[in-house]
């Protein structure tokens, strides 16, 4: 069993909750007098969920644009495939969780892909290891016995690394496209404001996209929608022996660290009541690697869920099963509408100002107060797997803070048996 003596012994949530109770009003009015204001404020609250819920949907669009636009920049990778397969993994993901567990590219083959080094046969091979691997890890239960041995201050660390990576990403794709990066930001922060600030990454999307397309959208041309349905091809067996070295085995240990680990601890903070099974990292594993295997041989990337995209949809209003409901919707239709084409829409919305809704919700998730509420020395351990997240990677931020808990955990239990002779 982990080692949770890092973890905070009080929760905000306690605050939050007597906060809200000192605001109750000594007496409670008859309904027959507030029967109408009720009525109005729980309208206002539905509206006001449903636009969060649309809001968390395009806020994870910093992480996803660019590195799709990317992609179906690089020749044999089409929009239709690799749209249908994020739209009906959304879907799946919105009917089993319930909630807004996100889904991106896998960031090393997505990344190698755009820089040429991987043919679309090779990263269909790719989801295919992968999406094995992950079933294998969870129909076992390997996965669990994993996640059991990560103490909570490694958790925390990568949590932090997360969020600094979510905002670091942001300020490249502001400094990049400053003019509607810096207007971007402004209009965030003059909506954290309003009452309405949980709606700014829709705000800003769709103000971005409008002016974007006000100033001339840099020559967007798109003939209009039709039908295009995926192909179905599968790897050959030089395919999967390039895959397995070349984008396979580095990807794996991201995604376990990731989108697994990773993305279970934040939605159990979020959704504690889902957290031992809705969110569990054996149900996070099996639904990647389930929908890798399916989707693969129809063009898909390569896909799996996300810490950063969870943090920055939840910031931004996500709270259930619409919010990715939405993104598969709109995934599907650029794939099989526009086919093709589907680049040119998805360029439509300016990187810049996606990245100032990344930048906002990692700089909130990394400047955390929980911090502050573990011991010392956890936070020594915190902020070392932290730096090693953002400066290497997830899995050497993992396996450098897994090391730098033993030897805590080992000096503290050493002083205390020396004491106690």
């Amino acid at each position: 069993m982990a080692d949770m003596d890092c973890l905070p012994t009080g929760s905000a949530t306690d605050c939050v909750f007597l906060a809200d109770v000192a605001k109750f009003p000594a007496s409670v009015p008859g309904p027959s007098r507030n029967a109408g204001r009720i009525m109005t404020q729980t309208t206002a609250k539905k509206a006001a969920g449903w636009l969060g819920e649309v809001s968390g949907a395009v806020a994870d669009f910093g992480t996803f644009l660019p590195l799709v636009i990317g992609v179906l920049a690089v020749r044999g990778f089409d929009g239709t495939g690799v749209l249908t397969g994020f739209g009906l993994f959304a879907l799946a993901v919105a009917l089993v969780y319930r909630r807004p567990i996100p889904i991106q590219p896998m960031k090393a083959v997505a990344a190698l892909i755009i820089v040429g080094a991987v043919t679309p046969a090779e990263a269909m091979a790719s989801g295919l290891i992968i999406g094995g691997v992950l079933v294998v890890l969870a129909v076992t239960g390997i996965i669990t016995r994993i996640a059991r041995l990560v103490p909570g201050s490694v958790i925390m660390g990568v949590q932090l690394g997360v969020g600094a990576q979510l905002a670091l990403l942001g300020f490249q794709h502001m400094w990049d496209e400053p003019l509607f990066g810096g207007a971007a930001l402004a209009l965030l922060l003059l909506l954290f404001l309003t009452p309405y600030r949980h709606l700014g990454s829709l705000v800003v999307v769709v103000t971005a996209a409008a002016a974007f397309l006000m100033t001339g959208g840099g020559g967007f041309a798109v003939t209009g929608p039709g039908l295009h349905l995926p192909a179905l091809s599968f790897p050959t067996i030089a395919d999967f022996q390039a895959a397995l070295t070349t984008t396979a085995l580095p990807q794996l240990a991201l995604t376990l660290s990731n989108a697994v680990l990773a993305t279970s601890a934040i939605a159990a903070e979020y959704f504690p009541d889902d957290a031992r099974e809705r969110t569990s990292p054996r149900r996070l594993a099996l639904s990647t690697g389930v929908l890798n295997v399916v989707l693969a041989p129809f063009g898909a990337l390569p896909m799996c869920h996300g810490s950063g995209g969870l943090i920055a949809q939840y910031r931004f209003g996500a709270r259930t099963w619409v919010a990715p409901a939405l993104f598969g919707l709109f995934c599907l239709a650029l794939g099989i509408g526009f086919g093709p084409q589907a680049r040119d829409v998805l360029m439509l919305v300016p990187v810049g100002a996606v990245g100032a809704i990344l930048a906002v919700a990692g700089s909130e998730m990394a400047v955390s107060r929980k911090i502050l509420g573990v011991k010392p020395s956890c936070r020594a351990v915190i902020v070392l797997t932290g730096v090693v997240c953002v400066g290497v990677n997830m899995a050497a931020g993992l396996v450098v803070g897994l090391a730098a808990e033993a030897l805590r955990s080992a000096y503290y239990r050493r002083r205390g048996e020396t004491s106690g002779t």
